[in-house]
């Protein structure tokens, strides 16, 4: 299964949600992203067997307290600034949480803070805490960040360039950036090696069928497609490649 969105199809699903009384933004990119304010908003644990993609624009100096979900995710940081918890995040920063994993909270700056959040399957929404504390399943907390320009060298393989933002592991997490030269073609690493990965356009654009994915395009590949070819529009291309555990 590979699902692509564009990032003007996505915009059409804008809607604000009023979170602690601040207005945050949402587009939806793949499966039904939770929403604020509705009955069952994080608290059932079961829901849709597919991916969940979508992009939330946190307002300027806005706070979401701290709080875990129950799936696995990344969260891509791709406008604005500010912190989580300790962490400073600009662009092009990655976490990744897993399932039960604490953490913020996500201070957005003067020019607030927006980020991908990308799961493998469905989650309800954000179990704050402490007042959820007792939905916790302690002894599995794992949380890896990367930043763009700060974990390492690059390095040229063909036509690309690769960094790595989060090293591979042995059940197969892992987050890369792959820039490519107009019309350059790259094979990814499989996505048989890990549990499934999300493709986000950083900059440039991405061929698809014939058809060019903008920035802020998304792209998820379930274990089945192996390795996914890619090619580089004709301003190149700067793609962002997050593979969850097996």
């Amino acid at each position: 299964m590979l699902i692509s969105t564009r990032t003007d199809i996505a915009k059409q699903t804008e809607a604000t949600y009023i979170v602690d009384d601040q207005p945050y933004k949402g587009w939806e990119y793949i499966g039904t992203a939770p929403k604020p304010g509705t009955p069952g908003y994080g608290q059932d644990v079961a829901g849709e067997d597919v991916p969940q993609a979508y992009l939330v624009k946190q307002p300027p100096n806005s706070v979401t307290r701290p709080h875990f979900h129950q799936t696995n995710q990344f969260q891509v940081f791709v406008g604005g600034g500010g912190t989580v918890g300790k962490l400073r995040v600009d662009p092009l920063t990655i976490q990744y949480a897993g399932g039960n994993t604490p953490y913020g909270p996500i201070c957005a700056e003067a020019d607030g803070v927006d980020y991908f959040t990308l799961r493998q399957c469905w989650d309800s929404g954000a179990k704050y805490l402490p007042a959820n504390r007792d939905l916790l399943v302690k002894g599995q907390q794992r949380q890896i960040v990367g930043v763009k320009g700060r974990n390492g060298a690059a390095a040229s393989r063909g036509d690309a360039t690769l960094e790595t933002l989060i090293e591979p592991t042995d059940d197969g997490l892992f987050a890369q950036c792959i820039t490519l030269a107009p019309g350059a073609k790259h094979t990814l690493p499989d996505s048989a090696e890990g549990g499934g990965q999300y493709h986000v356009v950083v900059s440039g654009g991405l061929t698809r069928d014939g058809a060019e994915l903008p920035p802020l395009s998304v792209e998820f590949a379930s274990p089945d497609e192996g390795a996914i070819k890619i090619e580089a529009g004709p301003n190149g291309l700067e793609l962002l490649l997050a593979r969850f555990p097996k």
